[in-house]
C-alpha cells in the first residue's frame, strides 16, 4: 500500500487534450454511463448459469447409472429434488418472466 501511494504521489501526470478524448470508439458517448436499467436481465442470466452448472453434475451420474450403488442413485434423486424445488420457487416468484407487470 505504501509503494502504491508513493508511486501515485510522485508519478508524472500529463493531462493532455488527446488523453481525455473518447477511447477507441472515435466519438463521444451519447449519454452518461450512469443510466438506470432493469436488473431483471442479469438475474435471469445468473439463474441460467446456476442451473446450467447444477445440471452439469447430472452427466457423470447418467453415464454410469447402471454401475452405481443404490445409495448413489438415492443421492442423485435427492439432488434432483432440491433443484426442482428451487426451480419451482423461482418460477412462482416470477424471476423467470421476461416482461414484468409495471
Amino acid at each position: 500500500m505504501i509503494l502504491f501511494s508513493v508511486s501515485y504521489i510522485f508519478s508524472y501526470k500529463n493531462k493532455e487534450e488527446e488523453k481525455l478524448t473518447a477511447y477507441e470508439c472515435g466519438f463521444d458517448p451519447f449519454d452518461s454511463g450512469r443510466v438506470k436499467f432493469d436488473i431483471h436481465f442479469f438475474i435471469i442470466a445468473i439463474l441460467f448459469l446456476l442451473f446450467d452448472l447444477e445440471i452439469l453434475y447430472f452427466f457423470p451420474l447418467s453415464v454410469n447409472l447402471y454401475n452405481l450403488p443404490n445409495i448413489s442413485f438415492i443421492c442423485f434423486l435427492f439432488f434432483f429434488w432440491i433443484i426442482l424445488i428451487g426451480f419451482i420457487y423461482e418460477w412462482k416468484k416470477g424471476a423467470l418472466t421476461w416482461i414484468k407487470n409495471v
